[in-house]
């Protein structure tokens, strides 16, 4: 264990960003360390920290599902570390844990909003991926969210992010009869098809989304996980089958717009499809947490699940890494780590 130091330095938003992200909305500054956490506390040198698509949305002040950043205050977010100092029986120093205090080299919370993880298990970093936030996403979102059941054709935007090349690849393992995905790019098509066992696969940005949906899938789609919105979104209700279901879990398409977005024009045959289009919360589906670690364990040792991970060294580096996301330059999670 590395000496604790006076200071750490730590992400503070200083100006709430008007459509995308730039540099000069973020500020890494030093702050005191106590070697010396209250009673109840801990304090975690962190490892690995998460930057994800929904933090876009807390960067705005506007009222929602969870509150948003403040100016001029450390950002959070997911984060994996080591305890180098306890005042609670909870841990002791050396405990790996899990916990919401991102941005910072260091952080000092109450020990009860920590949980253990061990790394002998799975490294550290899939905490934060496959086996973290993202991959219950993906389960609970096919299987509980979208009535998932065996013989579905699944379309997944976003598919070669962290939650969507998971969704893909859970349908394929309970039995999908096709599955297609959505990316940005030729490798990543190759990648959703050779590596994780998509069906098919196209590049959204070589032609119409819907045109190249429908060839992928000329019978029809039954599940529809959306991770972009807007033209994915009207695609996959123009081929959805009667009585499908779509899980709206993120619309990354327009985080950055200063305008409202327009809806998908195709509406109406939300109603004569009898379709259900529902949005999901992760937190909303911590029970389904044991079955998800028994169940994607399970596939990981089996080697029928496969994820990556793209790392971004340095917390110098984190805002960097959390655009990059953003402009989808990430394949499956994108991990900021501070373990050089």
């Amino acid at each position: 264990m590395s000496e604790i130091p006076a200071v750490s330095r730590e992400w503070h938003l200083v100006r709430r960003p008007q459509g995308w992200p730039v540099a000069e909305d973020f500020a890494l500054r030093e702050v005191p360390v106590s070697a010396e956490p209250a009673p109840g506390r801990i304090l975690v040198r962190n490892l690995h920290m998460s930057v994800d698509p929904y933090m876009r949305g807390r960067m705005n002040d506007v009222k929602s599902y969870i509150p948003p950043f403040q100016l001029d205050q450390p950002m959070d977010g997911g984060a994996v570390g080591e305890v180098v100092a306890s005042a609670d029986e909870r841990f002791a120093v050396g405990d790996h844990v899990l916990h919401g205090l991102g941005w910072r080299e260091y952080a000092e919370l109450d020990a009860k909003h920590a949980t253990k993880v061990d790394g002998a298990l799975a490294p550290l970093s899939t905490y934060l991926g496959v086996l973290g936030m993202p991959g219950l996403t993906a389960y609970a979102g096919l299987f509980e969210v979208a009535s998932f059941k065996e013989g579905d054709a699944v379309f997944v935007s976003g598919a070669a992010g962290a939650v969507g090349g998971l969704v893909g690849q859970f349908a394929k393992i309970k039995g999908a009869s096709r599955v297609i995905g959505s990316a940005g790019s030729d490798e990543k098509v190759t990648l959703l098809t050779e590596k994780y066992g998509f069906d098919a696969a196209f590049n959204y940005k070589n032609g119409p989304v819907g045109e190249q949906l429908r060839e992928s899938a000329p019978e029809g789609i039954d599940v529809y996980f959306d991770n972009v919105g807007g033209d994915h979104l009207e695609a996959a209700i123009s081929s959805l089958n009667v009585n499908g279901r779509a899980t709206l879990c993120g619309a990354i398409a327009h985080y950055n717009d200063t305008e409202a977005a327009p809806g998908p024009r195709n509406l109406m045959q939300v109603i004569g499809k009898r379709l259900r289009l529902q949005g999901i919360l992760v937190n909303d589906h911590a029970g389904l947490q044991p079955q998800f670690v028994q169940d994607v364990a399970g596939w990981l040792r089996s080697g029928e699940l496969r994820y990556d991970e793209t790392v971004v060294e340095g917390v110098e580096n984190a805002t960097s890494a959390f655009l990059g996301m953003l402009r989808g330059e990430n394949t499956g999670k994108m991990i900021v780590s501070f373990t050089g």
